[in-house]
């Protein structure tokens, strides 16, 4: 950790867990931004999570436009306003909380980077029942998250999804702007791949909750697809998971146990190069980074619907992601014609480099604080 960082850190936590970002000039109003704090404290490049780069141009946009910046982690809890704030974004746990403090006059944007919780939880908990059923053990729902109003209490919410995701939001009926998820790495285009070579490997690529993200799934469909190959690339390989899954995970010889892979790492590049599918049966997104990391990759989408990414003109949706299904469509999309293989990635990649970018996010932003900025009193 480099000086300046502990430097950062110290004085983050002698001013009580906020960042205060000050324009050149003075400000012509307040912002809080109640998200991640991190990213504030370090001049590292951002490669890790999306979300990480994602807060940081939320606040320069900001800053550009003249405003003074208060950030603070969407889990602090003993933040009290001080200041009269024009706009305040919280991601999940804050808004319900600050909301009475920040007056009637500030704008509560609601930015959601997952499905409603209501939703989230429900999918986890089915996936855990589900497991108890087909293997007769039990694991604890992942990434459950903590009931909130902040839905209820946000005058504008700005969503990660797509119409998918906004589904789980609609009852509220709060006006909703989406804004695609952003990528870390991009890559050349897939055009090129060798698909004849690369039409039997698929990837599975995923963070934190492999039950969640259908990891389990994955590596039962594959333990009998003997003449397919499966790289298994991510946060899945914590004891409870391994135990279940010792044998597919570690015994099985056309699956490969990766564990955590840099994207921007030679490693990956050797996979993605060498691979033609993505298989990623996840029961909630608010918009999967993973699945966006694959597109750029030149990988072919095989995804849950839940996944809040639009594959559906290169890519394949599974209805109900049981095991049966996934065998049937992996099977069947490593059969089609190389030149099929060659259309669809490439087609991904463009979408992808359309869609989903630094670039685009940075720009739709701008256009949503434009919109705010029309509504400030």
């Amino acid at each position: 950790m480099q000086i300046k960082e502990i430097f950062n850190r110290i004085a983050f936590k002698i001013r009580g867990g906020v960042v205060s970002l000050s324009p050149s000039g003075t400000p012509k109003g307040y912002v809080l931004i109640s998200y991640f704090a991190y990213p504030f404290l370090t001049d590292k490049a951002l490669t890790g999570h999306t979300n990480y780069w994602e807060a940081r141009q939320m606040a320069k946009e900001f800053l550009d436009r003249g405003y003074a910046v208060d950030v603070i982690d969407t889990t602090n809890k003993s933040f009290v306003p001080k200041k009269k704030y024009a706009i305040c974004i919280d991601t999940h746990s804050n808004l319900e909380r600050l909301a009475p403090l920040l007056g009637d006059t500030c704008i509560k944007v609601l930015h959601t980077t997952t499905t409603h919780w209501c939703t989230q939880n429900e999918a986890a908990q089915k996936r855990s029942a589900d497991l108890l059923a087909r293997r007769g053990a039990s694991l604890a729902p992942e990434r459950q998250l903590p009931p909130s109003n902040a839905l209820e209490v946000a005058d504008i919410v700005l969503m990660l999804g797509n119409s998918i995701t906004q589904q789980s939001y609609a009852y509220a009926h709060k006006q909703i702007v989406p804004i695609s998820v952003s990528a870390v790495k991009t890559f050349a285009s897939p055009e090129s791949k060798d698909f004849e070579r690369a039409r039997n490997s698929f990837i599975w690529l995923g963070g934190a909750g492999a039950i969640h993200k259908g990891a389990d799934l994955v590596l039962e469909a594959f333990a009998s697809l003997p003449d397919l190959t499966l790289s298994m690339c991510g946060k899945y390989l914590y004891p409870e998971f391994e135990a279940i899954y010792k044998k597919e995970l570690h015994e099985t010889p056309n699956i490969k146990s990766l564990g955590y892979v840099q994207l921007e790492g030679g490693q990956f590049e050797q996979i993605r190069s060498s691979s033609a599918f993505l298989v990623f049966p996840s029961c909630a997104e608010g918009q999967a980074g993973s699945v966006v990391a694959a597109l750029h990759a030149g990988l072919i989408p095989i995804v849950t619907k839940e996944c809040g990414v639009d594959v559906d003109d290169f890519g394949f949706v599974l209805k109900d992601a049981s095991v049966e299904e996934i065998k049937n469509t992996v099977q069947m999309a490593a059969a089609l014609p190389v030149e099929e293989l060659r259309r669809r990635a490439t087609l991904g990649w463009k979408y992808a480099n359309t869609h989903h970018t630094r670039k685009t996010f940075a720009a739709r932003f701008s256009e949503f604080v434009d919109m705010l900025e029309t509504k400030i009193k």
